[in-house]
């Protein structure tokens, strides 16, 4: 196949892919199934053509396709083009939702920064069974789009009352409640000086009185509120990331 020296771009810029493996000067990769296919078939991929990489761990990289078969990609490691970052210590934890919602809610929760997505099971949850293979896809794809280093950690559902048994009391608990007596998102973020956060969103229904009371006499639990009006349960998770973002995180 004919070398290029183009690079190989999408009209938001230089195409990049997340990797699982070490990274480092002279390096071969080879890439997967999926993304060989996205590269030969999509983005017509020739020997030569530059993208980036990058694993979360090892910053950035500039890499030249070295070798083009029917169902392969490698590439060959060039230069490390950004140090890894740190993602703020902010984790996301949802009461499971709808296929479509929860796709949503993980693509925009990585591109707002979050280290990690857990779903929790409460007493009204309605969905069954969670696809974790599909949630870190869709993180991924997230992460490759939208400049970060890092892929957020998807963790293995767990029952709400088993995770504040197990709770770090040193990570923050904010979660979305809806009584009147809440204490404003904005304002609650600011004031409080915890390093480690952890933001909690119900599921449609909202959380069972008994959960909401078990929440709510953990002493490391803040209730927030995100406003005047009820937001359905993928708005509220993003609502309150965007706050804590602009009030506590890397936004400034």
């Amino acid at each position: 196949m004919a070398q290029t020296t183009e690079d190989l771009s999408y009209p938001g810029g230089l195409t990049r892919l997340f990797v699982e493996g070490a990274m480092s000067t002279s390096t071969t990769v080879e890439l997967d199934e999926g993304q060989s296919h996205y590269l030969i078939h999509v983005m017509r991929a020739k020997v030569g053509q530059r993208l980036r990489l990058f694993n979360g761990r090892d910053g950035e990289w500039r890499a030249t396709i070295h070798q083009i078969s029917k169902r392969s990609v490698a590439v060959i490691l060039e230069a490390r083009t950004r140090e890894q970052d740190k993602v703020p210590d902010l984790w996301l934890l949802l009461a499971p939702i709808k296929k479509t919602p929860l796709d949503y809610i993980v693509q925009k929760a990585t591109e707002l920064g979050v280290s990690r997505i857990q779903p929790v099971i409460t007493r009204r949850t309605i969905v069954e069974r969670v696809n974790l293979d599909r949630m870190r896809a869709n993180a991924i794809e997230a992460a490759e789009q939208s400049e970060r280093l890092s892929v957020p950690e998807i963790m293995a559902p767990v029952d709400l009352s088993k995770l504040l048994e197990a709770w770090d009391a040193t990570r923050r608990l904010a979660f979305c409640d809806e009584s009147r007596n809440a204490e404003n998102a904005a304002l609650a973020f600011a004031k409080d000086q915890a390093k480690s956060w952890a933001i909690l969103t119900g599921p449609e229904g909202g959380f069972d009185p008994a959960e909401r009371m078990l929440i709510v006499e953990r002493p490391f639990a803040l209730p927030l509120s995100l406003g005047p009006r009820i937001m359905r349960a993928d708005t509220a998770a993003l609502a309150a990331l965007a706050v804590w973002q602009s009030t506590r995180g890397d936004w400034g």
